[in-house]
């Protein structure tokens, strides 16, 4: 199945990039925990409950990792770490904790291999072999209604 897009404009004004279409990924859902589960007990010898187990306990494990500075490699899949959301101070002197430190959030970077047989590209399992397709029939000049954060 394709990985399917929408277009939509860049209609900041003052961006070098203002009227210029882009490609945005659709998402059409999430799998949840319980149909990830499915399709793991599918291909391997581990029942759904104790697939879902393991899932949960991974959650609280990285948590528990996030909370000693720590980050979490899973070796063929990625690494995740804590990332922070600051607002800026005038001088290292002036900048706290407490007044600029303003969110958090949790930063992942799937593991890629560089390909030279491919000119030298990074892959990633996630990506590789994926295609496109424009989502549906639409105008183009229509107003974009829903949130595409997907």
């Amino acid at each position: 199945m394709p990985i399917f897009y929408k277009l939509y404009q860049d209609k900041r004004e003052g961006s070098k990039t203002e009227g210029k279409w882009y490609a945005r990924a659709k998402c059409l859902g999430y799998w949840d925990l319980e149909k990830l589960a499915d399709h793991i007990q599918d291909n391997v010898s581990a029942k759904k409950s104790d697939v879902i187990a393991v899932l949960k306990e991974l959650v609280v494990v990285m948590a528990e990792a996030f909370d000693a500075g720590y980050g979490v490699r899973l070796n063929g899949f990625g690494r995740f770490k804590v990332g922070l959301k600051t607002e800026a101070a005038d001088s290292a002197k002036e900048f706290t904790a407490a007044k600029n430190i303003v969110g958090n959030r949790i930063n992942f970077q799937p593991e890629t291999h560089w390909s030279a047989a491919d000119g030298n590209v990074r892959t990633n399992p996630f990506t590789t072999g994926l295609k496109v397709q424009e989502y549906g029939k639409y105008s183009i000049d229509e107003e974009e209604e829903e949130g595409e954060g997907d």
